[in-house]
Order: C-alpha cells, then sequence, then structure tokens
C-alpha cells in the first residue's frame, strides 16, 4: 500500500480521470505525473473507483478510500449483496476468517458489537483497515493472518463468516466445497466448537443437493440474485439443528427486492398442475430458477406449468409475480412453414425445455435479436415443441 496515493493532489488526479473516459494502456505506457507514485498504481485507483461506482456506491463516495487490485474487486462482495448478508445475522462477536476486501465484514459490524477481519493477505488487509478507518468503522478489529488460527485462540464467538477461496492453485476457479480455501468440511466440527451459528458465502454454480449432502445442520439457504444474475449463495448452519431445510430467493432489482422461499419438503410434496397457455406467460426470476422450486412457486401463485420441465407458468388474469411476465399474442406448433407464416424477423429468443440453441433458431429462421417481440420456444404438457409469441408486461 503506496500511503502516497493518499496525497490531495493525487487524489483530486484519482476521481477526475475516474470520472471521465479514460484510456488506461495509455496512463499506464507514460510516465507518472507523481513522484514515488507508479503509472500502474494509478491505473489500479482509477480503475478500482470506476468499478465502485455500481458495485460498492458507499466506497465510492468517500474521499481518501484505497482499492485493491482488480482481482480483489471481482471477488468482493457487492453493496447490495452484503446488505442482505447482514440481515441475518446479530449478537456479540462475529469473525470473518476470510475477509478480503472488508465489505462484509463492514456491513456485518452494523449488527454485531465486534467484527474480527482476519486475512492472510498484508496488502489486502493493510487496505481493508484502512477504509474502516476512513468509513468509521471502529468495532472492526482487523487481524493479519489466518483466520483459522485466529479463531482457535478464542472462546466461543456468535458468527463465523466464511467466504472460502474459490481459486486452486491446479484447477484454475473451483466451485466445489472440498476445493476451496480453507476447508470448510473438514473444519466444520471445529467450528461448531466454537459457535452456534455459521454463515457461509459458496458460489453460485455449486448444486444445492450437493451443498446439502455435504454439509449439515443447514437451516436456511439464500439464493442472491442482483438484476435477474445468481451471484451468490449463503448457507445459514445452525449447530443441532434438525427441521426441514428453508430456501429463501432474492432477486435485488433497482426498485425492489423479490423474495419467495419455500422449504424442501413443501416442494416434494407439491402437486403438478400443468395447463395449456392462456392468455399471460411466466417466467421465474434466475434465483428462483436456481433454488428448485419449480411446484412451489406454480402453486403459491395459482398458476398452471407449460409442462415439468419446462418451469414456464401460465394464468388467464395478470398477476404480480416474481419474475418476468408477458402477454401472449399466439401459440404455434414448431414447424418451419408456422414460423415463416408469421413472419417474424427480429425478436427476443427464449429456450426452455427445448432441444435447440438460440443461435441454431436465430441462424435457421433468420431471426435478429431485439425488438419488442418474445419468443419462446418450448415443450407443452402433451410433449409437442411449440413457439409462444408475446409481448413484454
Amino acid at each position: 500500500m503506496n500511503a502516497l496515493l493518499l496525497n490531495k493532489e493525487v487524489q483530486e488526479f484519482i476521481v477526475k480521470k475516474s470520472n471521465s473516459p479514460i484510456d488506461i494502456s495509455k496512463l499506464i505506457l507514460g510516465s507518472s505525473p507523481f513522484e514515488g507514485i507508479s503509472t500502474q498504481e494509478l491505473a489500479q485507483q482509477i480503475v478500482g473507483r470506476q468499478k465502485a461506482k455500481q458495485k460498492l456506491p458507499h466506497w465510492f463516495s468517500k474521499s481518501g478510500m484505497y482499492y485493491p487490485p482488480k482481482l480483489n474487486l471481482e471477488q468482493t462482495s457487492s453493496q447490495a449483496t452484503a446488505l442482505y448478508k447482514c440481515k441475518l445475522v446479530s449478537g456479540g462477536i462475529l469473525i470473518d476468517l476470510t475477509g478480503g476486501f472488508g465489505i462484509d465484514a463492514y456491513f456485518f459490524s452494523k449488527k454485531m458489537q465486534q467484527v474480527i477481519h482476519c486475512e492472510l493477505n498484508t496488502e489486502l488487509s493493510t487496505i481493508a483497515q484502512h477504509n474502516f478507518e476512513i468509513l468509521q468503522a471502529d468495532s472492526i478489529t482487523s487481524i493479519i493472518g489466518d483466520g483459522l488460527e485466529t479463531l482457535k485462540n478464542l472462546e466461543t464467538v456468535d458468527w463465523i463468516y466464511i467466504d472460502p477461496s474459490r481459486r486452486h492453485s491446479s484447477k484454475g476457479k473451483v466451485f466445489f466445497l472440498e476445493d476451496c480455501l480453507p476447508d470448510v468440511l473438514g473444519n466444520l466440527e471445529f467450528f461448531f466448537l466454537k459457535t452456534k451459528n455459521i454463515l457461509i458465502k459458496t458460489s453460485p454454480l455449486l448444486d444445492l443437493s450437493v451443498g446439502i449432502n455435504s454439509l449439515h445442520d443447514v437451516k436456511e439457504i439464500h439464493v442472491i440474485a442482483v438484476e435477474n444474475e445468481v451471484k451468490e449463495l449463503l448457507w445459514v448452519l445452525e449447530k443441532g439443528f434438525e427441521g426441514d431445510c428453508t430456501i429463501k430467493t432474492v432477486n435485488i432489482i433497482k426498485t425492489q427486492a423479490q423474495e419467495f422461499s419455500f422449504t424442501l419438503q413443501q416442494e416434494a410434496q407439491q402437486p403438478l398442475h400443468v395447463g395449456e397457455p392462456k392468455s399471460f406467460l411466466y417466467e421465474p426470476n434466475a434465483a428462483i430458477l436456481k433454488s428448485g422450486g419449480f411446484l412451489s412457486i406454480g402453486n403459491t401463485f395459482d398458476l398452471k406449468k407449460l409442462h415439468l420441465h419446462s418451469h414456464l407458468y401460465t394464468s388467464e388474469k395478470k398477476i404480480d409475480f416474481p419474475g418476468r411476465c408477458f402477454e401472449i399474442i399466439d401459440v404455434f406448433p414448431y414447424q418451419k412453414k408456422m414460423i415463416a407464416k408469421a413472419g417474424i424477423t427480429k425478436a427476443n429468443i427464449t429456450i426452455r425445455n427445448f432441444p435447440e440453441s438460440v443461435a441454431n433458431l436465430r441462424k435457421k429462421y433468420k431471426i435478429k435479436d431485439g425488438g419488442d417481440i418474445y419468443l419462446f420456444f418450448t415443450t407443452d404438457l402433451n410433449e409437442k415443441k411449440i413457439v409462444i409469441q408475446c409481448k413484454k408486461m
């Protein structure tokens, strides 16, 4: 961490450059206007601040913040997901075993009396500690070192938070728990000697059934999406928990948070109600699709499912739904002559339970991307391939 970057004139330069279009490559190849500061260091701060504008607006709004390398910023939680995450904890002490840039630790400090931020990387820990001071997060203690070793020296804590590293020296980017660091599965019994409550953040690629089978005492799983893209899975473990695991989904969008919950037992016992396309078509948001609550969502909103595996729903009257809603214009069989008759040359295409790719369909029927028309290529309850032409509500 180069303290010279915090000088007033340097900060003014960084703010000015980050608020306007800039060729970072040209900056790096040029000479630095400041003694003791390289162009690479300036570029890191400018790029970091630019990324923070959308991902970390609270950091962006503060002067004197220090940004880590690009990879660390990419791996850190967004402000939106960290705000959601902090609602899951409360009490005295929380230890963040893999603190990183400190976004989660900062928001945890709003709900906990004390947060212990552990980070192996000396530079990253120093950066996080500096930013905590700027943010006046006085209840956070930053420790440079192995979070497991720090935990061994504590009697008990109210919460353990783990965001295991998902990059492996030989495998590259991974998402199975057994490939991550620290070893969550191997240390689970040790963790429960120190706390009753564990919160684990995992890759959105981790299959829920695989995670449930690998872990134990899983009380809740939170599937978090931002603007309809699943960003992370949160696993709430409670020592001795033996009840039915609750799946909570949230899609955080600009104006609201779409939330939907169900239990695994409820989903397993739900009846299947299928039907032909009616007046409106519904597509669940990405968090619900990831959760697997396909029967629960349909029955909760009294909708008919087009097919067991299509994950599209329909109703005669329009309802508020946690996902996309469309008004159905036409439904026709998936036949070349029927598609030609429709005369559609530009449309948004989605496939659900359909054997061809979007790219192949566009090429085959010469349909350009975009416009106001939406085409769903799917399978109906009679195992027939159909095309549903819609307009978005």
